[in-house]
């Protein structure tokens, strides 16, 4: 299991949780999800990678995951329990982020 838990001051916990976030969505791409949904976790992953590794202010991180969010809303759920757990963190992480 991945650890989603923040880091002790804000900064770092917003980059813990961008970090977290791709992870859950690198994750997706491991398992067996239609071509469709695929497409769109592909697309949030490659965000969320953006938001995670650049080196972005925080604003700039927060719309990255916005973004993420926008994508994610257009995923049909998985049928793979795996892929659906790691979605619903994506999801949890997202409004997590954005919240803060």
């Amino acid at each position: 299991m991945t650890d989603d838990s923040p880091g002790a001051d804000g900064r770092d916990s917003l980059e813990a949780r961008a970090r977290a976030l791709h992870r859950r969505l690198a994750a997706t791409a491991e398992r067996p999800i239609d071509r469709e949904t695929n497409r769109w976790l592909g697309e949030a992953e490659a965000v969320a990678s953006d938001a995670a590794t650049a080196g972005l202010e925080p604003t700039v991180v927060r719309e990255r995951v916005e973004t993420v969010r926008a994508l994610l809303s257009e995923v049909d759920e998985p049928d793979d329990g795996a892929a659906r757990e790691h979605l619903e963190a994506a999801q949890r992480l997202c409004d997590e982020i954005l919240s803060s």
